[in-house]
């Protein structure tokens, strides 16, 4: 007998439809991830780059018949809308704004209409136009449970994809054609040079205040990005993790999760 999924609607999230002929071509040659196999009822997680290869928006790829939506943050859709219809010059695409709600699933099989999340299985499941009820911080407290970064981690246009796990959380495809912000993002890759990772760190009490330092000793080491009760996620230097870190004063663990150490092999240990 499965295990009752649980669910939480996603108030932060939205939705852009794309369609029209062209709209498999326009966003191949756009996104860090490949559409051209996307199937209906399929997700790819995936980022807009700036052409120096930093992070401006994630977003989820999600096939329709007609198209696909772009699940996007919320507060970024309307100038994601802006920069897709700069792009698109004389591409016959549509893109428009969805009025249908995000939610997701986890601990469970939901049912039909919902999707796998591409980025984790674990994670769990997204779900377009479903009325659920549920706390979005208990989906937030799963995702950070995980360590799997997310949108309130990188802000825009100060983080390279790679230093957000991008590359291992299935959101480049580093063997598909060119995508804006490339040929930094492949030579990151290509040569090693990733200084920088987002990792869990856990701790005693409330959450740090956002951006305060990780401290090795007397050296930084790296900043708070989001948080809750006992949990956050951190962007690290990957050289100074070993020994003692603290936050403001307090003593934090740094917890490389199974799929991160998996996927980077002794590189992550």
């Amino acid at each position: 007998m499965s295990a009752e999924p649980s669910f939480a609607a996603l108030p932060d999230r939205a939705l852009i439809a794309v369609g029209g002929p062209d709209w498999r071509d326009f966003l191949q040659n756009l996104l860090t991830q490949s559409v051209d196999d996307l199937a209906p009822g399929e997700a790819r997680f995936a980022a807009l780059l700036t052409p120096q290869g930093r992070l401006l928006y994630d977003l989820f790829v999600v096939g329709r018949r007609e198209g696909a939506w772009l699940d996007v943050a919320a507060e970024h859709r309307a100038a994601l809308i802006q920069r897709l219809t700069i792009y698109r010059l004389r591409a016959k695409v549509e893109i428009s704004p969805s009025d249908l709600g995000v939610a997701a699933a986890w601990d469970g099989e939901p049912g039909s209409g919902w999707v796998r999340d591409p980025r984790l299985p674990a994670l769990g499941w997204r779900g377009y136009g479903a009325q659920v009820a549920g706390d979005p911080a208990a989906y937030e407290a799963h995702r950070l449970a995980l360590g799997v970064p997310g949108a309130a981690d990188w802000g825009s246009e100060t983080t390279y994809p790679i230093e957000a796990n991008f590359d291992l959380l299935n959101g480049v495809d580093f063997h598909k054609g060119c995508f804006v912000g490339q040929e930094t993002t492949s030579r990151m890759k290509r040569r090693g040079q990733v200084k920088n990772r987002m990792l869990p760190i856990a701790f005693e009490g409330p959450a740090p205040s956002e951006g305060a330092e990780v401290l090795a000793g007397d050296r930084r080491a790296g900043e708070v990005l989001s948080g809750i009760e006992g949990r956050a996620m951190a962007l690290l230097r990957l050289d100074r993790l070993e020994g003692e870190l603290t936050v403001e004063g307090r003593p934090v663990r740094v917890e490389r999760p199974a799929w991160f150490t998996a996927a980077l092999g002794q590189d992550a240990a």
